[in-house]
């Protein structure tokens, strides 16, 4: 029998080449690529992050992206001064303006048709302000922390005028201010300093926690976001940011990873000191002081 290979041999041997060849640029590639996994309670400001990344080391959003977000705008919008209205019966607050509960029942009666076609009309632009500019609904608002509301609804209730108009196109901080409701999980990518990193949002509602087991092959770190200003706010749902860290602790892989909580929302925190007191949640005497910046 010769020493000459066969063709099949050659053929396998230019295989098994490739295919290490393969695996080693997998290998440098896989090293290269750093996993964020993105975990916390709904409204803890994971998306924002999100957002935050893209516009930083993404080049942002273009104009067409600016135009999709309109709708979601207009609706967190419209959605914002709905639950004030409905908070009024619940914290016993009147009208100051008897004639505002005419413009409440507008408000209902023309917020689907705005809703589906993502615009605000004038007819209910008028009914908003006057609703928004009412004693009554401002004392409702400043009650925010009994009802659930999202923080960026004096943001765009005080803006009426520009988000209501025909030609608006979102800003980059209009966007960074909309909330929807993250499900499933979102992955953005992005490249700095010669690193690929990847940064998966997974939902924070309590439904969606079950998917996160799913999220942690291959994760570099975990960062847990808590919403700092949340402190005394009423949750959209039956769960705490403790229960929610639980999931992810009792989870059999955590001791792989390194976890770091993240502070969100470290600005809404700050005004809400300055105007009210976290002494009321803490079991005993306190002193705080504002640090000049």
């Amino acid at each position: 029998m010769g020493c000459r290979q066969s063709s099949e041999e050659k053929e396998a041997a230019r295989r098994s080449r490739r295919i290490d060849r393969h695996l080693r640029s997998e290998s440098q590639r896989q090293r290269r690529e750093i996993k964020l996994l993105l975990l916390g309670t709904s409204n803890s400001g994971k998306s924002t992050i999100v957002k935050q990344m893209k516009i930083i080391h993404s080049g942002g959003f273009n104009l067409e992206a600016c135009k999709e977000y309109k709708p979601l705008i207009i609706y967190n919008a419209i959605d914002s001064l709905t639950r004030i209205i409905r908070a009024l019966a619940t914290l016993k607050i009147e009208f100051h303006n008897p004639d505002r509960a005419y413009d409440a029942v507008q408000l209902f009666a023309l917020t689907g048709p705005a809703e589906s076609k993502g615009e605000i009309t004038p007819e209910l632009l008028g009914v908003m302000k006057r609703l928004w500019a009412d004693p009554g609904v401002q004392e409702c608002f400043c009650r925010s922390n009994e009802y659930h509301l999202e923080d960026n609804a004096a943001y765009y209730l005080n803006d009426l005028e520009r988000i209501a108009a025909l030609d608006y196109i979102p800003t980059v901080e209009d966007i960074l201010r909309s909330r929807d409701m993250t499900t499933g999980i979102v992955e953005n990518k992005f490249t700095f300093k010669e690193l690929t990193f990847k940064m998966v949002d997974v939902g924070g509602q309590r439904s969606e926690r079950k998917k996160w087991i799913h999220c942690f092959e291959g994760v570099t770190a975990i960062i847990f976001c808590v919403e700092l200003s949340g402190y005394d706010l009423k949750l959209y749902e039956d769960n705490q940011t403790v229960s929610a860290f639980c999931v992810l602790t009792y989870c059999v892989w955590l001791h792989l990873f390194d976890t770091q909580p993240m502070l969100e929302k470290a600005a809404s925190a700050g005004r809400k000191v300055l105007f009210g007191s976290l002494s009321v949640l803490l079991p005993r005497k306190c002193i705080f002081s504002v640090l000049p910046k």
